[in-house]
């Protein structure tokens, strides 16, 4: 494959440039809609972002910039009636009476030595409430790609390696318009389920160079959480995530956390063969921040780099969820 090109010699010999066509973000179980955009407005109307400084200090190593927008009808309603925001119950203003829609805009910016790859997603998430607690969701987002390799920044083994000669000194692009789809299950304590990313597999539409043509696969991603409190001030979430390609095959990652009054919460995850997590949060009213520190194990450990992500995510509605509850409100 051409996207095997790239300056880290290094990460070519451990990995493979492959690798990050994948996109790992260790705080997963805060950003699921970038995954599945059934889960389009699951926490109501948020903004949020992320960073992600992969394998610091090492030239030329993977940076990943991500930002949303979401939108969820029933807080439209809400909004207009400032009553519902204002007389809280023990758990919380619950959305799901409302509106079943919701609209979401996301970007997110990844850059690994030659490679810059810019993603846009339009989503858009509905649900049918099957229960008084269980909802059945389902979403599309369009979704925009496009990938820049800069031959300026290329090393290659062999001089004269005909493979490369389009690449080198060249700015080769690469542009495609997809879609993705997905389907979820969800309830107070839990959600599972499916996603399709790159449905069309090289693009509905495509644009660019041919020599990066056959970078994109298919993509099939499973996720599941369950969320339960412990005391009136402690809870336990669980969170997991299954991503798989023709390409790069599997990829399994879990997370567990404790969250104490939900406000403050910290735990650990596993991504197999790759890497161990430590997380740790707060949620301070309507904003929360959160910090992951990943070390590489197995296939990754010859890197021998650290990885720092930092999020934060904003709710738009002045919701105060209890601190004394035997509710969770924490993923």
């Amino acid at each position: 494959m051409k996207k095997y090109i790239i300056a880290i010699a290094a990460i070519l010999s451990a990995l493979g440039v492959q690798a990050q066509s994948r996109k790992h973000i260790a705080n997963f179980s805060l950003f699921q809609q970038y995954y599945n955009p059934a889960l389009t407005g699951y926490e109501g109307s948020m903004l949020k972002t992320f960073y992600r400084n992969q394998w610091t200090g090492f030239e030329n190593a993977p940076k990943t910039i991500f930002a949303s927008a979401e939108l969820d009808l029933a807080d439209l309603g809400a909004w207009k009636q400032n009553n519902l925001l204002k007389t809280q119950q023990e758990d919380g203003y619950n959305r799901q009476i409302g509106a079943k829609h919701a609209f979401g805009l996301a970007l997110l910016n990844d850059q690994f030595g030659a490679l810059t790859e810019n993603q846009l997603f339009l989503s858009y998430g509905a649900r049918v409430q099957l229960s008084e607690k269980i909802s059945l969701r389902w979403g599309t987002a369009v979704a925009l790609s496009t990938q820049r390799l800069d031959g300026n920044k290329l090393t290659i083994d062999q001089e004269n390696d005909p493979q490369y000669q389009d690449a080198l000194g060249q700015n080769n692009r690469l542009g495609k318009l997809d879609l993705n789809f997905g389907l979820m299950l969800t309830a107070d304590k839990y959600y599972v389920g499916y996603a399709m990313q790159d449905v069309g597999e090289e693009g509905l539409v495509t644009m660019g160079d041919d020599y990066l043509k056959g970078m994109y696969t298919r993509k099939h991603i499973a996720q599941a959480g369950y969320r339960t409190a412990v005391t009136d001030q402690v809870g336990v979430v669980l969170n997991g995530i299954y991503q798989y390609d023709d390409k790069l095959k599997e990829t399994v990652e879990v997370q567990a956390k404790g969250v104490y009054q939900n406000t403050f919460w910290v735990g650990g995850g596993y991504r197999k063969d790759l890497a161990y997590t430590l997380n740790a949060g707060v949620r301070l009213d309507q904003l929360k921040i959160g910090y992951v520190y990943e070390a590489p194990t197995n296939d990754a450990k010859a890197i021998g780099r650290s990885t720092n992500e930092i999020m934060l995510t904003f709710n738009l509605l002045p919701v105060k969820y209890p601190k004394y509850s035997k509710t969770v409100n924490i993923w």
